[in-house]
């Protein structure tokens, strides 16, 4: 067979990785770079974009200089990108205006307020499937245009290119020559119709952007631009792949098919359904998105994002101190006492999916005298598990009721698909599978934004079949706890949430 490779680059919240793919799909390296999170007194949540372009530099030259290939038989690229993350920078200089606002920073929480004074947020959601919300791009855009000195003036001249992480690094890789987004990252703006396939005149209009301002969108699967990484190719090599990093997950995961569901377990959570050709538009408090579009055919999806799952075991290692490393949590749950009926509620930066409270404060809750450490430590990681199972519940029930039900098979969803770091903990997963009563299925191989992302390029350069999806190991878990018990823990999370809304 001959010698091909691909190289994946996943550009996440925490940091930057570069992946090494040979022709048969299998990682063969892989090189890391941590970034700044920039937070200052007031709470905002910033990345340098610089910062992130020179680590994407730095990790796909040392990926080169560590592995032992011939550079030449370098096929292609493909990107997997944090995805609200939003930032403006210089058309002609390519010198971004500011810091990124990162996905979590809640900032432009009284635009959004704004907005849905004026009537906007049943429209907006109508559009693009998204309840309005400083979660989303729009409302940081407009916050930065109207905060950041001489930007509304320039953006009325046409001489700034704005958008997400993506478009920044297909802008500054290919220098400057192009400006793309894809269909994936596009839908999550709320500025993009996603019933008619463009950037939404109307929409654009409220939040003060003029759409000749935006990136052209692409297939998740056409060529982007060319770039030798700054010389780390003699020849440049093609972007041939570009997928938000939950999308790409979704992808990786082989959930192609109407009713396939899966769980991304980072910072924070992406749940994602697969609902076929036809969007399906949420009633429970989930949105609706574009899956991608690959070989000219869109698919949509139902999603729910988590503010805080793997970051609450952050808080309680770096804030908190009750644990030196990640690894220990598992252990800590399995030692606590099973039986109380404490929670905890993480809304640093209040509630996302399906609650979208952003005044919501984290709340710990059914403290006696026997809660300790251990009993915090279980509470905290189940947390994650309840909020998946939240917008699991939410999910299945627009499914049911929305029209397209007929066309979609309820059964897949009786299977969650999980990937990220937190899956590693076996009592958490566990405790994910009962508290759902359904199957959890874990991905033995990690990092799934960054090979679904070297899997929609590989099968657009013809380097992999799209049977390469098919070939990831899985350990499963299957439900234990007594379907009351279930009821009766769910009910008590249900009850700690309503006490924050």
């Amino acid at each position: 067979m001959e010698e091909k490779y691909i190289i994946s680059i996943d550009q996440s919240t925490q940091g930057t990785k570069a992946m090494l793919f040979d022709e048969n799909g299998t990682l063969l390296l892989r090189e890391d770079l941590p970034h700044r999170q920039i937070i200052n007194e007031q709470g905002f949540v910033s990345h340098d974009p610089e910062e992130i372009y020179r680590n994407v530099i730095g990790v796909v030259g040392s990926l080169l200089d560590h592995a032992d290939i011939d550079r030449s038989k370098v096929c292609g690229v493909g990107i997997s990108n944090q995805r609200e993350t939003t930032l403006i920078w210089d058309r002609k200089t390519g010198k971004p205006a500011a810091d990124a606002i990162v996905w979590q920073c809640s900032r432009a929480k009284k635009i959004s307020e704004a907005h849905e004074a004026m009537g906007h947020g049943d429209k907006i959601l109508e559009k693009t499937g998204l309840k309005l919300s400083p979660y989303f791009p729009a409302s940081k855009l407009e916050w930065m245009l109207e905060n950041i000195e001489g930007l509304s003036e320039r953006e009325s001249r046409r001489e700034l290119c704005m958008g997400t992480i993506d478009t920044w690094l297909v802008y500054r890789l290919t220098g400057g020559q192009s400006y793309k987004t894809d269909y994936s990252n596009a839908s999550r703006t709320q500025l993009f119709n996603i019933r008619d396939l463009r950037w939404d005149e109307e929409l654009c209009g409220w939040f003060g952007i003029h759409t000749e301002s935006l990136p052209e969108v692409c297939d998740s699967d056409s060529c982007f631009g060319w770039t030798d990484f700054e010389g780390a190719f003699e020849h440049p090599v093609p972007i041939h792949g570009v997928l938000g990093d939950s999308h790409a997950a979704l992808f990786g995961q082989g959930c192609v098919a109407p009713g396939m569901i899966k769980a991304t377990y980072g910072t924070g959570s992406s749940v994602m359904m697969n609902v076929g050709d036809k969007p399906v538009f949420g009633r429970s408090g989930v949105v609706a998105s574009l899956a991608w579009k690959m070989q000219g055919q869109v698919q949509y999806v139902l999603e729910g994002n988590i503010n805080y799952t793997g970051a609450v075991v952050s808080w309680l290692k770096d804030e908190m101190n009750m644990v030196s490393d990640p690894g220990e949590t598992e252990c800590l749950c399995r030692e606590a006492e099973q039986d109380d009926e404490l929670y905890f509620v993480p809304a640093f930066t209040g509630l996302g999916a399906p609650y979208w409270n952003s005044q919501a404060k984290g709340i710990l809750c059914g403290i006696t005298r026997t809660t300790g450490r251990k009993e915090t430590v279980r509470a905290g990681v189940e947390s994650i598990a309840y909020q998946i199972r939240d917008i699991v519940d939410a999910m299945v029930a627009d499914i049911e009721f929305n029209k397209h039900s007929g066309n979609m098979d309820l059964d897949s969803a009786l299977e969650l698909r999980v990937d990220g770091g937190p899956t590693k903990n076996s009592y958490l997963m566990q405790f994910q599978s009962d508290i759902l009563g359904k199957c959890v299925s874990v991905s033995q191989a990690e990092e799934m934004s960054g090979i679904g992302a070297a899997c929609a390029a590989g099968i657009a350069l013809g380097v992999y079949d799209s049977k390469i999806i098919d070939k990831i190991r899985r350990k499963q878990f299957a439900p234990k706890m007594d379907k009351s018990l279930r009821a009766e823990k769910y009910a008590g999370w249900k009850n700690a949430v309503g006490m924050i809304l």
